[in-house]
């Protein structure tokens, strides 16, 4: 029993450090080899013009962050920045493609489909605003595009009091 209590604290210790303010890895000189020793094998990794990469880290659905590590040619670590941060969400704009969007932001928490506006809407969980309720960055394609962005406030449930729906 205490063995498993100590695991459990160091787990939630360990789970402390995000990619972004990990001090054990430095641009510069962390490799690609050092991220995933880390933090695992990337959900996704997409190519870069200049033959470096960019490894996704998204915490969606029900997590609020999704790290994008980027790596240079000679697979060093360049920079780590959240998808999701305000300053990430604010590059989307209309025309952007889906694979853009994603590049981007990362997974997405969900998709719907709504054939009366003809709009794919695809949405984040998001850190909340100054309100304390939940949020979700939602992001509306028509015709393969982005046409606009909204965001929705996820109230608690009044039937299972702290669940967000």
């Amino acid at each position: 029993m205490r063995v498993a209590a100590i695991a459990l604290g160091l787990s939630l210790l360990a789970g402390c450090a995000t990619p972004d303010r990990d001090p054990r890895l430095q641009p510069g000189s962390s490799r690609e080899a050092d991220v995933v020793a880390l933090y695992g094998q990337a959900q996704r990794v997409w190519p870069e013009a200049d033959g470096g990469r960019t490894l996704e880290y998204s915490s969606q659905p029900m997590g609020r962050h999704a790290y994008m590590v980027r790596l240079g040619a000679d697979g060093r670590l360049l920079d780590v920045v959240d998808g999701l941060a305000p300053a990430g969400r604010a590059r989307i704009q209309p025309g952007m493609t889906p694979e853009q969007v994603s590049r981007l932001l990362g997974r997405e928490r969900s998709r719907v489909f709504f054939s009366n506006s003809g709009e794919d809407v695809w949405d984040w969980t998001v850190e909340p605003d100054q309100a304390g309720y939940g949020l979700r960055f939602n992001v509306h394609f028509k015709d393969g595009v982005v046409v606009r962005t909204t965001q929705s406030m996820v109230f608690p449930s009044r039937r299972f009091p702290g669940l967000d729906d």
